[in-house]
């Protein structure tokens, strides 16, 4: 189980990510804009800069439902694999099986 103070602060980031996104999409199409003036595009540049760190879409890391484990991480079922071989184990997801030869 991960630290919950980590998990935590996973979430905060995901609420900043969805609370700017609109905003930090508009200014980096003004920026990327060559059509515009250098001036205006450098002001949209500035104003990104200033949007809190944590609202980059690219600090958010993936973690497990379950456990909060950031390694390991399957993106399709949202778990790590270590909750997968537990779960399937148990036989909690249709159609796997243990494998033995």
């Amino acid at each position: 189980m991960a630290k919950k103070s980590m998990i935590a602060r996973e979430v905060k980031r995901e609420k900043l990510v969805k609370k700017y996104a609109a905003k930090r999409a508009e200014l980096k199409e003004i920026a990327r804009d060559e059509s515009r003036p250098m001036e205006e595009r450098f002001k949209a540049q500035l104003k990104l800069a200033k949007l809190p760190r944590n609202s980059s879409a690219t600090r958010l890391h993936n973690r497990c439902q379950l456990t909060g484990r950031p390694h390991a991480y399957y993106r399709k079922l949202k778990i790590s694999r270590i909750a997968l071989r537990e779960l399937g184990s148990a036989g909690q997801i249709p159609g796997m099986v243990k494998s033995s030869w």
